[in-house]
């Protein structure tokens, strides 16, 4: 049975102050959760929040990690910089990241072996676009995007990945794939996984879907078989939204 786990993308919102007035308030809202509760912040709101959701089932996640331990990488933050300022998971290849900073399913790789390696759990993104998906090319997209990311892993080592389906027409656009829809493409997600690491890791990995999941529409997301969790972005952004989804 795989845990459910519903991670918050707060993306480039919230200064320090904001950040730790949210978990604060998130914090009695989310303390009986059933499922796995994570905020991926800004890079500058850890040691805003680090304090607060130490003791609580709330924990910290960034949105980037470079593949290198140290060096002339501007702006770029390693595996073990992350873990040093409490960070638990991390985002790899969300849609921003590929579309408008030039990852590519090589980065998206070279990052997630880094953070696996780290003792970082990695949520993968991989995810279509909308001409993509209406050409008829969705599953051979995302089964080349997760064995891509994948390579070089171990199915032991999958263990500290989550990989976060996320059909790109449907973020921060309000649309959201059908239940049906998110749940099809997950079950090709994960026949690509068993291709490639066997049935029981296949069966083993925590797969999230992250198109617009909301209060509204997340009980029949959560309701299909093949989805573990969700990967939460505006609705993340204040505490009763997100409470909502954690307590589907």
């Amino acid at each position: 049975m795989r845990k459910p786990i519903i991670a918050g993308n707060w993306k480039m919102n919230k200064t320090p102050e904001e950040a730790a007035q949210l978990v604060k308030d998130l914090i009695p809202l989310v303390k009986d959760a059933k499922c796995d509760v994570v905020v991926c912040t800004p890079a500058v709101d850890f040691a805003a929040v680090k304090p607060v959701i130490e003791g609580t089932n709330i924990k910290l996640g960034a949105q980037n990690v470079h593949f290198k331990e140290s060096g002339a990488y501007t702006g770029e933050l390693s595996a073990d910089m992350l873990k040093a300022a409490g960070c638990e998971y991390v985002i790899i290849g969300h849609s921003e990241r590929r579309q408008y900073f030039g990852e590519t399913d090589k980065t998206v790789n070279l990052r997630t072996i880094a953070a696996v390696k780290a003792g970082l759990k990695a949520i993968v993104c991989v995810g279509e676009m909308k001409d993509e998906r209406e050409a008829g090319y969705t599953d051979m997209i995302v089964m080349y995007q997760t064995q891509m990311a994948l390579h070089g892993l171990t199915a032991e080592e999958l263990e500290n990945v989550i990989v976060a389906y996320e059909p790109v027409w449907a973020i921060g656009t309000g649309l959201t794939a059908t239940d049906e829809q998110a749940n099809e493409t997950i079950g090709v997600i994960r026949k690509a996984i068993a291709y490639k690491f066997g049935e029981e890791a296949a069966a083993k990995i925590r797969i999230q879907y992250g198109g617009s999941m909301k209060g509204s529409n997340v009980k029949g997301l959560m309701a299909q078989p093949e989805i573990d969790g969700g990967l939460i972005g505006g609705a993340s952004l204040k505490a009763a939204d997100f409470a909502q989804v954690v307590n589907f």
